[in-house]
């Protein structure tokens, strides 16, 4: 959480990683002001960024959408579609907003800041979009397209080429069957903790030998990263 009495020099700081400067401050203030910090921050002038993120995430589709209809003129809208959601999903988000070191400037709670599981990942995807509505706003689509393309575009071809627009099982499987002509199959290894928040262990195996394991708070997500793990020690 930054100290407020340091507010307007990590905005400037900020607009150096961004490498753009508002015209108003405050909506990139705006952008990276978490609900939680004003709930502890009565007198803060500024709004939280989830309207931002409302807009950012409208101009985000558009931009990328497209890119890819004019980059990949071949590929059909299904195909399209599940490339776009790998290249704007969560994760794709997150790493985008902390390769740009934008966890640093987050305005949040006491609380919130302690927190650097899957709440902080998702704090920082939000981020990426609501600084997204935030440069729309502020210098408009070209200067928000940008932006996008300067940090997202360079990941698609690596999306495509190792078709990461597919779920990890379903890539896996393809592999499997390919390389080894078996369908892999996955069993719950054990699991842990309190009913509200269960953790579950799966294995994947091909045969009787175990491939990959994974950790998760559902058994579905727990399969897929069974199948990343298995990806990545089968070297596939």
């Amino acid at each position: 959480m930054t100290d407020e009495r340091n507010i307007d020099a990590d905005l400037v700081k900020i607009e150096a990683l961004l490498d753009v400067t508002f015209t108003d401050k405050m909506h990139l203030l705006t952008a990276v002001t978490h609900r939680s910090y004003l709930n502890e921050n009565r007198g803060a002038k500024q709004e939280h960024n989830e309207r931002m993120e409302f807009l950012g995430d409208a101009v985000l589709e558009l931009v990328v959408t497209d890119f890819l209809f004019k980059k990949y003129p071949e590929k059909p809208e299904g195909e399209l579609t599940a490339v776009r959601a790998a290249l704007v999903n969560t994760v794709s988000l997150a790493d985008a907003s902390a390769k740009l070191g934008i966890n640093d400037f987050l305005l949040m709670s006491k609380g919130e800041a302690k927190d650097t599981g899957r709440a902080r990942q998702y704090i920082l995807a939000n981020v990426f979009e609501a600084l997204i509505g935030a440069l729309y706003i502020d210098q408009g689509y070209d200067a928000s397209r940008k932006f996008i393309a300067g940090h997202l575009f360079p990941k698609t071809e690596k999306i495509v080429e190792k078709r990461l627009w597919q779920d990890a099982k379903s890539r896996f499987q393809e592999l499997a069957q390919e390389n080894h002509s078996v369908t892999p199959t996955y069993e719950t290894l054990g699991q842990e903790g309190p009913d509200h928040d269960r953790v579950f262990t799966v294995g994947v195996f091909l045969g009787k030998e175990k491939i990959g394991e994974g950790k998760g708070l559902a058994k579905q997500e727990a399969e897929q990263k069974a199948a990343e793990n298995a990806m990545a020690n089968k070297n596939w």
